[in-house]
């Protein structure tokens, strides 16, 4: 299956541009950004050790409730960012088997070069350099 890492180079940036749309649209119905910014809540008489194990316990409902969000309550949105990074057309996206989605965004998750390209997307946007949405 084609994916964003053994595509041809015009393919790529017509492809990721496609792509920073979805995501865009994604972060916003999926409210990702929300459910990250929720915080423990401490009290005063809390040691480092108890502090520890409430902002684990954070972090846990957080992953959560961004899991909800993306694969029970939005399912469709998810699966469309994956299409589009395997260049299949998110209409037809559920006639792929899950087996071959797996396959190429492994493919594309072990590709240095392309993880790194979006890494570096995020990490701009999440400077407020660059905005993902239009």
């Amino acid at each position: 299956m084609k994916n964003l890492a053994n595509c041809k180079p015009s393919e790529f940036f017509v492809q990721t541009n496609k792509i920073r749309k979805s995501v865009a649209k994604w972060l916003t119905v999926t409210d990702i950004h929300n459910i990250r910014k929720r915080l423990p809540k401490y009290t005063d008489d809390m040691d480092a050790e108890k502090r520890a194990e409430v902002r684990k316990a954070q972090i846990s409902k957080n992953l959560s409730a961004i899991l909800d969000a993306c694969l029970e309550e939005h399912p469709m949105e998810t699966l469309e960012i994956m299409a589009l990074a395997c260049f299949i057309d998110p209409a037809e996206a559920d006639d792929h088997p899950m087996s071959e989605y797996l396959k190429s965004v492994a493919e594309l998750i072990a590709d240095e070069s392309v993880l790194s390209f979006f890494t570096s997307l995020v990490s701009l946007e999440s400077s407020g350099i660059l905005t993902l949405a239009d």
